[in-house]
């Protein structure tokens, strides 16, 4: 079975730096980073969301 491509990456809310929502994305196809309108729970307005990396939890 081939291994998918697609990555884990968080939206980051760019007015008050939350991270509110996770998604997927193939790096081969989109090169540049996700930049995108979204619901910002904390602001309670919409605000740009942009791509940041997901942080591996220390064990």
């Amino acid at each position: 079975m081939a291994k998918s491509k697609s990555i884990l990456i968080q939206l980051e809310c760019t007015v008050c730096k939350s991270k509110n929502y996770t998604t997927s994305k193939n790096p081969t196809e989109n090169k540049e980073k996700l930049e995108m309108s979204k619901f910002c729970k904390k602001c309670r307005k919409h605000t740009p969301h942009k791509e940041v990396k997901i942080s591996k939890a220390k064990k």
